[in-house]
């Protein structure tokens, strides 16, 4: 497992540059009653930040919490940032009239009721009172999502109060020279602030406590002997003239219970510390007697000098200060120590150098004693580097790998298409903020307004529409030649590319570090975005050092074995200079080979042919040479391919410590939960994956090279058939696996509809993983987009980091998070859960739980040819992903084949091992009998049968099971209209009751469907009697009118040539009609009924022509009612002691007659057709019925 120690000694930048398509700014604004300056200087931009006391604190409310500000003029962006919720309503912009705001004019001050923004102007100074977060919420644990921000209510409140604001007095007036200023509150709640006069002293004005009334007052500390209320005109012989040398160019406060310390880096270098409370200078000291050579700057003032202050509790008050001179910069810190009660001194802890040139911004902190800087150098480039100021005595500076600004020219390939090829690139996730998109976008629309409501998608075809209406408008013949077209095409999207770069290069402007005292969290702030500032690894550190920091390495960090840290360091050099001399297309070619299956060492040997082939400045040669300086190469390797390994065979997921309290493991599950954090954590995961794939990249063809050289390099017997079997195999399939973690994380996630995510989940229901502990569904609060990594973390891996705490124990709750730990524990955490190697499975489910199924196919393809291990998983999640393409016999083949994986692999056997009364015999069937839940689920017939035939392969002696699919065999025959193949699954099912269901429904659905013929033909071998008595229970139980199952179960006993059965059948027909239905249609049903019966029992011999009736009123209660029956459709069983009547072809005959006398009678006459009677009438009746009708001559 790759090493997890935070070295702290290399860092990189992790953009959280805002992916919303725009920031929802609130407009404010100031009207202070002042006349703008006219020509006076023009302020550069400023940013500044500023972290919460207790955001350090797992339990806090503002933990990961801070604000940070950009300002410009007259106008301040403010905003409020979370990295555990996403805040609503956490930007502001306001704007102050006729003022320009200083830089470095924004102060913040924290009470435990409120926060307060302290603002400096050119002419005036306000405050801006916020509540304080931990005010806002009800409970100490917060669990939401998403919540307000401070700034919410900040247009609701009495900002533009006067009591607020302050006009600063024209004399003695603000230096215009210096834009040095301080702020802050007292230990009685006033509010101060302090800037430098311009008579050269500090001006200060103090503004009663928030709410109370009371006048400002200001006061002027100076280094003369007149120091005085200023309250009105004063003439300048009163108050005395300051050296203009003694102008502070930087401000620093320190505040005590009574009092508060200032300190001046002033023009004259020296630095001195005021007392606010006393107004007397309480020290003064000279910088320059710590600059080695200081004669050249006493000739020069100290105008680029600035001043940082950190304090501690345990250790007291540290300065830190910037000398700056035209040659090198010098950093110096200080402590302040008593010399006695009202004098103090500083003592000198550290000095340091740097050769830059332009200092941007410096910050110092006490915890790792680590000093921070930013710099532009000659060209602009921003750098940012960091040293510890107490433990370096070489001097040498850190480095912190900047995020570069995108290619200034894209390499497009002969078979590549330049709009795919641009979009695709100006789309990538982190590489374009969307501001530089749009701002790219105003240049070619005209009515750009309403570019700012468009979605992420929409912006797409926005540019894309733009730049093709700008290729057409420069096509003027109608007919060109392709590759004319192409080059016209590549010099359209070029043009809007370098568009966007223009306005990505302005907004990544740095402004300003910000840094955390007690977490060590390291911001960069830029002009149009936040970055993190997190620890490189140790690989990468070494990897991406340049050459000359490389030789200076601090072996005893890589290993306690000195000579494989100096093995380790040349072969790094060597690493390096290969991957130096590869060209754009030999980069192609590794990239095209991992995407396409392609063996990357056969890819690695033809790249290593190419580099020997163009080797015209020998750097093979020198690569020859370096590696006879590496004494065991073949360790060397291995070493590194055990650090970049994130296999492990451990539980990744450890029980959480439950002795935990309640409000620990509360606070813990909101830990990282914006996305703000997951897509830094995300970044974090994609730039290890970057620089550990060309990292694999150079040491395939390096290895390829070792085998070329022969044992002549190697140390020991059998290490070159070592590095052939086992270290070139090895270090290609970590090449694929961050190969693929690197497409996770830039790969966006699809925009899946709410309700397709539902209809999603129900189908995945059958599987009883939807319900899963760590699944929701993806989240809601996400307006811009993401990858599918950052779904991944934010759905899943982030409500596992508990785990992480429950390795610290309880100790850490109570300790400040430590920023450089948590981010490399997190990092090194889902690098493990996204290891191919690793038998975790829950990225790929997520994916299918969020339906990203195109991802999730294109993972799956990108790990099948090599990867070994959840082989059987990814095989079920192909084939749920064929389900959803609609590819049902693709995704039966995938199913089948992953069933050989049963019980080998975690998420298979997750699937299989659910809360059953009876589970099936065996883990296959079960696997089984999953998939077929799926596959009915998404109502793929075919496919069922299918797979339910395999599994009776599987039930052995599990006559249940048997049962169960042999039923599913024959419903969904049924269904498909396989009447055939139905009844045969019907006559193998084992279960008696359940063939009885299933020949019912076969009865009914081919009765309904009018299949009549088939049901007769159907042989219903030991289901004779079976099927007669559904046929007669059906009969009898449905209306005679609606279904006739009569006449059915007369062909079925005629096709049988049972005539008696038939002609019984159809007696009871007859009789039912006469009774129950009295019209003249049941007349002619009741005749036909009565003939059919005659001619039965005359096909039979005399002695078998009779029927058995039972006796009058042993079936119907009375005449004309419908018979009894129970819930199976049967008729009650005959009471005991009633008689059976024998019924002869003669006395059917009398009733086929007296049927068809009343058929005669209701056809002259209706409402004869309703007479009722006995079943068999006498003679008198039957004239009175015929006289009545003169039927009789």
């Amino acid at each position: 497992m790759a090493a997890s120690v935070v070295l702290e000694r290399s860092f990189t930048e992790l953009s959280a540059a805002e992916r919303q398509l725009k920031r929802n700014f609130r407009d404010l604004s100031l009207r202070p009653d002042v006349t703008p300056v006219i020509g006076g200087p023009k302020y550069s931009e400023s940013a500044g930040g500023y972290y919460y006391k207790e955001s350090s604190n797992l339990l806090a409310a503002t933990r990961n919490r801070f604000l940070y500000w950009t300002s410009i003029g007259d106008t301040l962006e403010l905003v409020e940032e979370s990295l555990d919720v996403n805040l609503l309503n956490n930007a502001i912009r306001l704007k102050i009239f006729n003022c320009a705001i200083l830089p470095g004019g924004v102060h913040v001050c924290e009470t435990q009721s409120n926060v307060i923004i302290l603002l400096l102007t050119n002419l005036t100074v306000h405050r801006l009172v916020l509540p304080h977060p931990s005010r806002l919420y009800r409970s100490e644990v917060i669990t939401e999502s998403q919540m307000h921000s401070i700034l919410t209510d900040v247009g609701k409140m009495n900002y533009n109060d006067p009591a607020n604001s302050y006009v600063i007095p024209p004399l003695p007036g603000r230096s215009l020279s210096s834009t040095a200023t301080a702020a802050w509150l007292s230990s009685e709640g006033e509010t101060l602030f302090a800037f430098p006069s311009s008579s050269g002293g500090i001006l200060v004005v103090k503004m009663p406590p928030c709410g109370v009334s009371g006048a400002v007052t200001v006061v002027e500390l100076k280094q003369m002997s007149v120091r005085r209320l200023l309250s009105g005109f004063i003439p300048t012989a009163i108050r005395g003239d300051q050296d203009p040398t003694h102008l502070p160019v930087s401000l620093a406060v320190h505040c005590l219970e009574n009092d508060a310390f200032i300190f001046a880096l002033c023009l004259d270098h020296k630095l001195r510390m005021w007392s606010y409370k006393d107004q007397t200078c309480l020290m003064e000291c000279d910088m320059l007697e710590f600059v080695p050579v200081s004669k050249e700057m006493r000739q020069i003032t100290g105008i680029g000098h600035k001043l940082r202050l950190a304090h501690s509790a345990s250790i007291g008050v540290y300065l830190g200060v910037y000398l700056h001179s035209p040659r090198q910069g010098q950093f110096c810190v200080f402590q302040l120590v008593t010399v006695d009660s009202n004098r103090y001194s500083l003592d000198h802890v550290s000095s340091l150098f740097s050769n830059q040139e332009t200092l941007i911004d410096f910050m110092f902190t006490l915890t790792t004693t680590d000093i921070w800087a930013l710099w532009l150098d000659e060209e602009n480039q921003t750098i940012v580097k960091h040293i510890n100021f107490e433990n370096n005595q070489a001097g040498q500076w850190n480095q912190v790998f900047i995020n570069p600004l995108p290619e200034e020219e894209l390499t497009i390939g002969d078979e590549q298409d330049p709009r795919e090829t641009y979009l695709e690139y100006l789309f990538l996730p982190g590489r374009f903020t969307i501001p530089a998109l749009l701002k790219a976008l105003q240049i070619y629309h005209r009515g750009a307004g309403k570019l700012q409501d468009l979605s992420w998608e929409e912006l797409k075809k926005e540019v894309t529409v733009i730049v093709e209406n700008d290729l057409h408008s420069h096509v003027i013949d109608y007919e060109m030649d392709q590759d004319e077209f192409r080059q016209l095409q590549v010099e359209s999207w070029l043009k809007f590319y370098t568009c966007c770069l223009q306005y990505q290069e302005e907004l990544s402007r740095p402004l300003a570090l910000v840094l955390h005292p007690y977490s060590s969290m390291v911001c960069l702030l830029r002009k149009g975005f936040v970055s993190f500032l997190a620890p490189c690894p140790l690989v990468d550190h070494l990897y991406l050092l340049p050459t000359e920091n490389l030789l200076t390495e601090d072996e005893s960090v890589i290993s306690d074995d000195v000579d494989l840290a100096s093995d380790t360091i040349f072969l790094m050099q060597c690493l390096r200079m290969i991957g130096d001399s590869i060209t754009v297309d030999m980069e192609y070619m590794m990239e095209w080979a991992c995407c396409h299956q392609e063996p990357p060492e056969r890819v690695a040997d033809q790249m290593l042919e190419e580099l020997i082939a163009n080797d015209v400045e020998n750097v093979m040669e020198d690569i020859n040479n370096k590696l006879q300086d590496i004494r065991n190469p073949f360790l060397a390797i291995g070493n590194l391919l055990r650090e970049m390994d994130y296999e492990t065979s451990l539980d990744i997921d450890q029980t959480m410590d439950v002795g935990q309290p309640l409000n620990v493991r509360m606070n813990l599950s909101s830990l990282y939960g914006s996305t703000t954090a997951a897509g830094i954590v995300c970044q974090a995961i994609c730039k290890i994956s970057v620089t550990r794939f060309l990292i694999c990249r150079d040491l395939l063809i390096l290895e390829q090279l070792l085998l070329r050289m022969g044992d002549m390099v190697f140390a020991g017997e059998g290490q070159l058939l070592q590095t052939q079997q086992e270290h070139i195999p090895r270090t290609a399939n970590m090449l694929l696996s961050y190969y693929v973690i690197r497409w996770s994380s830039q790969c966006v996630a699809s925009a899946i509809p709410l309700d397709t995510l539902d209809s999603n989940l129900q189908h995945l229901s059958v599987l009883e993983l939807s319900d899963s502990k760590s699944y929701t569904p993806v989240n809601k609060y996400s307006s811009g987009p993401q990858t599918i990594l950052e779904v991944f973390f934010q759905d899943v891996a982030r409500k596992r980091l508990s785990q992480i705490f429950a390795r610290y124990g309880a100790a850490q709750t109570h300790t400040p998070l430590s920023w450089a730990q948590l981010i490399t524990d997190i990092t090194t955490y889902l690098l493990q859960h996204l290891w191919p190697g690793n038998p975790g499975f829950l990225f790929p489910e997520c994916l299918m739980r969020s339906c990203q199924y195109t991802q999730l196919q294109e993972y799956v393809r990108l790990l099948q040819p090599w990867c070994q291990v959840n082989a059987g998983s990814c095989l079920f999640m192909m084939g749920q992903c064929y389900l959803v393409t609609g590819e049902g016999h693709k995704a039966l083949e995938c199913f089948c084949r992953a069933a050989s994986e049963v019980e080998r692999e975690d998420f298979l056997e997750k699937l299989i091992h659910v809360e059953e009364e009876d589970p099936p015999s065996s883990a296959r069937l079960q696997y089984y009998n999953r998939v077929l839940r799926l596959l009915e689920a998404v109502g793929l017939k075919e496919q069922v049968i299918q797979l339910a035939t395999l599994a009776i392969t599987e039930t052995a002696d599990d006559l249940k099971s048997q049962a169960t699919l042999r039923t599913l065999i024959f419903k969904y025959h049924l269904d498909l209209g396989h009447n055939s193949q139905a009844y045969d699954a019907l006559t193998l099912i084992p279960d008696h009751s359940r063939q009885l269901d299933c020949l019912r429904q076969l009865v009914i659905v081919l009765c309904e469907r009018s299949q009549l013929q088939e049901l007769v033909d159907f042989p219903y071998v030991n289901l004779h009697n079976e099927v007669v008595s559904i046929i007669e229970a059906r009969a009898r139980a449905v209306d005679l009118m609606t279904h006739n199952y009569y006449e059915l179960l007369y062909a079925f006993h005629i096709h049988r040539h049972n005539y008696r059965k038939a002609g019984t059948v159809m007696f009871e027909y007859g009789m039912r009609l006469g009774r129950e239905v009295r019209t003249l249609i049941g007349l002619q049903k009741q005749v036909n009924a009565y003939l059919a019966c005659l001619n039965c029992l005359r096909l039979i011999r005399p002695e078998y022509a009779w029927i058995v009736q039972p006796a009058s009123g042993a079936v119907y209660e009375r005449p004309g009612a419908s018979p009894k029956r129970n819930h199976e459709g049967e008729s009650p069983p005959v009471p005991s002691g009633s008689q059976v009547e024998i019924l002869e072809l003669q006395d059917l005959e009398k009733e086929y007659i007296l049927a068809r006398t009343r058929l005669t009678l209701a056809q002259h006459d209706n409402n004869a057709a309703a007479i009722a009677g006995k079943d068999l009438i006498d003679a008198g009746t039957y004239l009175t019925c015929n006289v009545s009708s003169r039927l009789v001559y």
